[in-house]
């Protein structure tokens, strides 16, 4: 703890976190270090900024007091946070049984006689502590056995897009050249039905003339009909 002859204050600096609209405190601590009762005053270059509380009293012998310093809340900040505010302590020995009442501007004057103790204290404006930046939690993909493999090979992001991209296209492209490799094959079996029909049809014209007979052709006719139906089952 650093002081006067009469007080010892702790700390010898104020410092504020800085933020910008936002009320800010801090506080000193004043310690009587002689026998006697000592009387103080806590002054600012900045009166209208800050808000001392209390910002006199009276200290008993070997006695200490808090003191609660409030910077009123700032609109701007100042250029690379540099402060040019002061504070001064002032201290002077006194009766016993005096009060806070009965302090004045004339008690820490040179033509009231007494000793005047004068400590002198900076402020100081830090930067306010700087939340963590989140970390990006790694997605499915990222994760997954292919995205290694890309990234083991040296793949880019964009040329990983791109591949991404490209894989719905070709699997939209192989089913199209599916579908339409059934459609022909389709329409190739019938054909080959309405080819087949006719020569059916032939033949059982010729077979009625030569014998007349009727088993025979039904029986040729079944047999073709099932050759048919085998084969369009296989082609579809």
């Amino acid at each position: 703890m650093s002081a006067g002859d009469l007080l010892g204050i702790e700390p010898l600096e104020l410092k504020f976190p800085f933020e910008l609209k936002k009320q800010i405190s801090c506080s000193l601590q004043l310690s009587n270090k002689t026998d006697d009762f000592v009387a103080f005053k806590v002054k600012t270059t900045s009166p209208k900024k800050y808000c001392v509380r209390p910002n006199t009293g009276i200290l008993s012998p070997h006695s200490t007091c808090d003191v609660v310093v409030t910077m009123q809340a700032q609109r701007e900040a100042p250029p690379d946070l540099q402060c040019k505010d002061k504070f001064l302590v002032q201290s002077v020995v006194t009766s016993a049984g005096t009060t806070a009442k009965d302090i004045t501007a004339e008690t820490f004057t040179k033509e009231s006689g007494n000793k005047v103790d004068e400590v002198k204290l900076r402020v100081v404006y830090v930067a306010p502590p700087q939340p963590p930046s989140p970390v990006p939690e790694e997605s499915e993909e990222s994760s997954s056995p292919r995205a290694f493999e890309l990234d083991n090979g040296n793949l880019t992001s964009r040329e990983l897009a791109s591949r991404e991209d490209a894989e719905p296209q070709e699997k939209s492209s192989e089913a199209a050249v599916l579908i339409s490799r059934l459609a022909e094959e389709k329409n190739s079996a019938i054909q080959q039905n309405k080819k087949l029909r006719q020569e059916l049809e032939l033949l059982r014209r010729e077979v009625g003339k030569q014998h007349g007979g009727f088993s025979f052709t039904f029986m040729l006719a079944v047999v073709l009909l099932g050759i048919l139906m085998g084969y369009i089952l296989k082609s579809l």
